[in-house]
Order: structure tokens, then sequence, then C-alpha cells
């Protein structure tokens, strides 16, 4: 009997360590880095470049931006779904070729020191991530993008970001007034504003990464929402190189951000993410995402330091 409960006290203590260690585990993993941005004045009335493709109008969300000694106006994708600002290493080494005092690249750590401006605005860091990831920038070609990197949440903890989508502009600054703003969360550099459709309370992830869609969820309730029998879009996405497939199908919703009620007239689902992905998603408690598409003709306003936000 003795042995029996050793047994199983032994059994429960394996258990526990096997749980402290998965917590820890994705604490560590998916806990963004320390914020190393360095950002002083701020950027108005910045001009949003659209990428545009063939089944979306509004695939991505670029903003202008200069390098440093560079007459040259780059592009980098404004990415809330991003913790950290990151560098595209096939755009630099591009860059680099014909201005190498410019552009040093730490082939040991894929890091690099630089800053980048944006209207009065200046961002630097020492330690900025390089991604294997982007294409070669087009000197010559003065209708290129040359997106050369991602701009991610780690400013919005330094600036207050406004998003006019009503007139394609946005700003970057240090405070605004705030009245009847409304509270989210700002978790691991994460957004995550509460949401009502068909009065069920929603807590929805805003990555303007997935600038072109409305709402992403899951399969479930993309069939809840969707219009019945109307027809399905498929197209490929790319996250990072991997290839998606995604599902989108008209709805004919409301969805209501505190005093602010819009049309959701486009459900999305997406198949593709890891298991890893689909279960860190139930563990934050959000049901969904929301890109750039559902906020077209509106101003949103949000100042992640403070956690509150404003929808125009």
């Amino acid at each position: 009997m003795k042995l029996s409960k050793k047994i199983a006290v032994g059994f429960l203590a394996v258990i526990v360590l096997f749980l402290l260690g998965g917590y820890f585990y994705f604490q560590k993993k998916f806990t963004p880095p320390e914020n190393y941005l360095k950002v002083s004045g701020i950027a108005e009335n910045i001009p949003i470049k659209w990428v545009s493709s063939i089944e979306n109008a509004h695939s991505a969300l670029l903003l202008p931006i200069k390098i440093n000694g560079i007459n040259k106006t780059f592009f980098m994708q404004f990415d809330s779904g991003s913790p950290t600002t990151i560098f595209y290493k096939k755009s630099l080494e591009s860059i680099a070729e014909q201005f190498k005092n410019q552009i040093k690249i730490g082939l040991e750590n894929n890091q690099i020191s630089t800053n980048f401006t944006m209207g009065k605005m200046t961002a630097s860091s020492n330690i900025f991530e390089v991604l294997n990831y982007g294409e070669k920038v087009s000197f010559d070609d003065s209708k290129a993008e040359n997106i050369i990197g991602t701009i991610g949440t780690d400013l919005l903890e330094k600036r207050v970001v406004i998003l006019d989508f009503k007139n394609n502009q946005c700003s970057f600054t240090e405070k605004v007034q705030e009245n009847n703003f409304s509270d989210f969360e700002f978790k691991k550099r994460k957004i995550l504003i509460p949401s009502k459709i068909e009065n069920e309370n929603l807590k929805l992830l805003y990555d303007s990464g997935t600038s072109g869609y409305e709402l992403i969820t899951t399969k479930e309730i993309w069939q809840k929402y969707r219009t019945k029998n109307s027809a399905i879009k498929t197209e490929k996405g790319n996250s990072w190189g991997n290839t998606l497939r995604v599902y989108s199908a008209s709805a004919k919703k409301k969805i209501q951000f505190q005093k602010t009620t819009l049309r959701l007239s486009e459900v999305t689902y997406i198949e593709g993410t890891s298991d890893l992905q689909k279960f860190l998603m139930k563990r934050s408690g959000m049901q969904g995402m929301i890109g750039n598409k559902l906020f077209l003709n509106h101003k949103l306003i949000l100042d992640c330091k403070n956690e509150k936000f404003k929808l125009e």
C-alpha cells in the first residue's frame, strides 16, 4: 500500500514538473525580447501605400522610411502581429552592395545596428533582428515598392499610432487627448480588442499583417457567420515563406467595438497553420484576428502603453 502511494506521488510529481516545464517553455518561446528601440520625434500624416494583388486590393500596409546616409525612400510593412521590428537580409544585402558604409549586417547573429526615419521620427537600435527573407532592392525602378523590413509593436510601446484609413495616412505621436477611449489588452505586445457579434463577446487580435481580411477565425465560427450557400473564394496565403490555403465567404453581420458598429461583409478561415499556433490561439482566449480591411473608411487610434483605443 505504501509502495502504491509512493508511485502515485512520484507520478504526480512528474506530471507537475512536465506542466511547469511546458508553461515556462511557452513563456520563454512566446514572450517577446526586451524592447531595445530608441525613438525620438514624431511622424505626422505619413501616407499609407497598399500592396495590391489580383484577389485583394489591401494585401499589405506599407510605410515609407529612409535610412541615414541613403537618399532613397524604402518601405516597411506595418505588422501589428509582429512584436519586434525586423529587417530583411536579402534586401539589406542588395543595399549594402552600393552603400557599404551605411549597411553592415552581423553575419554571426543576424543583427544590425542602424536607424530609420519616418517624417520627423527616428527609430534606432543596436540589435535589430535580420530575417533571411525579402527581395533585392531595385534602385533603377522608381515605381518599385522595395520592402526592406517589418515595423512591429515594439514601436507602439514608444508611440501612440493613429491609423487614418479614411485619408490613407497614419501618425506616430507621443500622446493624444483620450476622450471616449475604451480598454483593450496588450499582452506580449499583442493587441487584443474586445468586440461583439450577435450579442457574443469576442476577443480579437488586431493583426495588420493579415491586412486584406476583415475577420479570420476558426472553421466552425466561419461556418456560423458566413452567408448560407454563398460562394467560397479560395486563395494562397504566405506566412514568412510558408504557403497557406485561405477560404473566404460573404457575411451579413454587424461587429461592435464599444460604441462603434461596423459592417462585417466577409469572414475567412485558414488551413495550414500549425497545431501549436491553434493551441496558442485557444490559450490566449481570442476567437479570431482582424485585419485592416475591416477598418477602411475609419480611424483607429491605439495607445498600447496605456491600453486604450478609439475607433471613429
